[in-house]
Formats: C-alpha cells, structure tokens, sequence
C-alpha cells in the first residue's frame, strides 16, 4: 500500500493507494514544520488519524507547506517515522506536489492559490525556478490570507460600501479590537483572515470586493508568474481553493495577460493519485 498526504496550512489529505486503486481518505489539521515540532506533530496524527495507526505502508509520499529545507523535511519524516510503519517516506514540499499534480510529466507553470500562494518552473521532473512566495504580508499575491486581509482593512478603515460593513459584523460577531487580536496577538492569523475569502465569494456582485479578487489576481500574474521566462510558451496550472472558487477572474486575467491557461483544480490530490498510479 502507497500512502499519500497533501499538506496546506490548513488542512492535510491523506489518500492510500490499494493495489493501485484509492481507497481511503482521510483529513487532518495542516502539518507546518515551521509551526510544529516533531512532537506537536506526533500528537496531531495520534490524535486525528488514529485509524490509520496501525497500518503499514510501502511508501508514503508527503507533500507539505513549509518542507522547503533539509532541516524541516526531517522533522515531518522523523513524526511520520514514530507514527507509520513504512518502508520507504519521501518528504516534498508542496509545490513539488502541486507540479507533479498539475503538469505530471510534462513542462508547465504550476501555481497555489489557497490560503497562501505559490508558483514555480517545472521542466516535467523537477522545479526549476521559484519566485518566493514570501507569506501573506510581502507577497502571498492573490491568497485567501490576502483577500481576507483587504476585507478587512477595507471594512475597518470604510473603504467599502456601509452595507458590505454591517453585513461582514453581522456574519462573524466579531469587534474591531477581536480582530486586532486575532490579527497581532493570536497564532496563525494568516488561517483568521483566510476564513474570509468566503464572504468575498458569497458578495463577489459588488464591485469593491469584485476588485480586491481582480487586482490580487493581477498582483499574482505580475509578481510572480511573468518573472519565468518559459511563461509565455507554457500552460498556467492553478491548485487551490481560491483559485478553483474564484476561476472565471483568474482566466480572464490570464487571456488578458496573453498567458496560456492550463489546469485548475480545488486540490492537488486527484492528479497526485494519477501522478503516482502512473509513475509508481
């Protein structure tokens, strides 16, 4: 059995692969190294994936946010490690799942637009060039965790219109000073102000939050995805929810831009599981 797991800042997906078919999937709360220690880790996998405790697995393949280092790679391997028997455990990042996801084994552009953002060159077996995503307050162009800051600076400073104001206090209860504090205080609060790139898309008829999804898009293309040479002559692959819910902006921009627009997809999972049917 082949065990793989795709990990964003929010949640993780675990899919076991069965002679070759998929089987079950289960989620968990998102695994950061850079936000967990071996053992927090440890203990977030005892505690929501206990009914996977005790199977053993040939490989598991882990592709997670913040598995861009040596250093962090063996911190998930060494939780992975007390938790799974495996034989063999490879540790990715998530953007090197998203492209083999995305472009399989094939050159592209891939990109994540979910809570954070991300893009890279993929010449088909490796990354080749990376712009740096750089979080949610230098770059994260076009992420939830961006979106949802606009909001609500936009709200609290009354840059949008008063009833888009009343109806964002009346949906979350929530006071100036409570997000203030959840903002610079509280833990995670690029997962706080994540949570509101829903009520952009539940108001997206209103042209000022319609323009906080639009100029974030184009701050994506921009920043990021026309730094790479290969960009003009290559499919622009998305994963993400934010990408995958918000779709119609983002493909205008891209014909706008001049940019071929390729796959997009909510989660990189259900290309992962082809991916790895195909080359396992």
């Amino acid at each position: 059995m082949i065990l793989i797991a795709d990990s964003g800042s929010t949640k993780t997906e675990w899919q076991i692969l069965k002679d070759g078919i998929a089987s079950e999937s289960k989620f968990t709360s998102g695994i950061n190294p850079y936000f967990l220690t071996v053992e927090e880790t440890n203990s977030l996998l005892k505690n929501e994936l206990i009914l996977l405790s005790g199977y053993s697995f040939s490989k598991i393949y882990f592709y997670g946010s913040g598995c861009n280092s040596d250093f962090k790679k063996n911190s998930v391997k060494q939780a992975l490690k007390r938790f799974f028997s495996a034989e063999e455990i490879f540790i990715g990042s998530d953007l090197f799942g998203a492209a083999r996801s995305l472009c399989q084994n094939k050159p592209g552009i891939a990109c994540i637009i979910g809570t954070g953002s991300n893009s890279c060159y993929y010449n088909g077996k490796a990354i080749k060039s990376n712009v740096a995503p750089l979080g949610y307050i230098l770059g994260d162009e076009g992420g939830g965790a961006v979106l949802g800051r606009k909001l609500v600076s936009g709200v609290l400073k009354k840059q949008v219109p008063q009833r888009v104001i009343d109806s964002f206090f009346e949906t979350y209860k929530l006071t100036a000073s409570e997000i203030l504090e959840n903002v610079y205080l509280k833990p995670f609060p690029n997962r706080f102000l994540g949570q509101f790139a829903k009520f952009i898309s539940d108001n997206i008829d209103i042209p000022e939050l319609q323009y906080i999804v639009t100029s974030s898009f184009d701050e994506f293309i921009k920043r990021n995805i026309l730094q790479y040479p290969e960009a003009k002559e290559l499919p622009i692959h998305f994963t993400g929810s934010i990408a995958f819910h918000f779709r119609p902006y983002l493909e205008e921009l891209l014909l706008r831009h001049d940019l071929q627009s390729g796959e997009i997809t909510q989660s990189p999972m259900e290309h992962l599981i082809s991916y790895h049917m195909t080359n396992d």
